[in-house]
């Protein structure tokens, strides 16, 4: 895993504003449209906007918790490398895998690299996406959360963190498919 003990970068606004515990409560309901958002996709230098998928291909939303670009969860980490190893099988079925970090661009950049990602990695540093989904936040992050959205947006599943349950399985994410 990538970690190291150096935390600089780690003490920001971002991090305060993510201090205090929220518990994932997410209000969207399944079988409704989710909320539209466009965020920088720092692996393409583009900006993507949720809207220009609907009518063209579902899409898997992956709220993930990277601190910096030195620290990752540890509860997120393999599921950020499971997701990048097995990306193909979702492009396979024609789904489209956004994953949406906290970390400002520069830091975002810098996950992309060092994991080789191969799908989108939309920063969103003032957290307003996560806020939007409402997936909670502790310790200065936000909460990781998946969100499985169909071809014409409607909201077909959601998985939110939970200590026994962090992250929604590949193979949870695959089957709804």
């Amino acid at each position: 895993m990538l970690t190291s003990t150096d935390f600089s970068g780690l003490f920001n606004k971002r991090f305060l504003n993510n201090f205090f515990p929220i518990p994932a409560s997410s209000p969207l309901i399944v079988g409704l449209k989710t909320p539209n958002f466009e965020l920088p996709d720092v692996a393409n230098d583009q900006q993507i906007k949720l809207n220009d998928y609907r009518e063209q291909k579902p899409v898997i939303l992956a709220f993930t918790r990277i601190f910096t670009e030195k620290q990752y969860c540890p509860l997120c980490y393999p599921h950020i490398v499971e997701l990048n190893k097995r990306y193909e099988e979702f492009t396979e079925k024609g789904i489209e895998l956004l994953m949406i970090t906290s970390t400002d661009v520069s830091q975002s950049k810098q996950v992309v690299s060092d994991l080789s990602l191969k799908f989108p990695l939309l920063s969103n540093p003032t957290c307003s996406v996560f806020k939007k989904y409402g997936v909670g936040q502790a310790l200065g992050a936000p909460l990781p959360a998946q969100f499985v959205l169909d071809q014409e947006g409607i909201l077909r599943y959601k998985h939110l963190f939970s200590f026994l349950s962090p992250n929604a399985s590949i193979e949870e994410l695959l089957s709804r498919f």
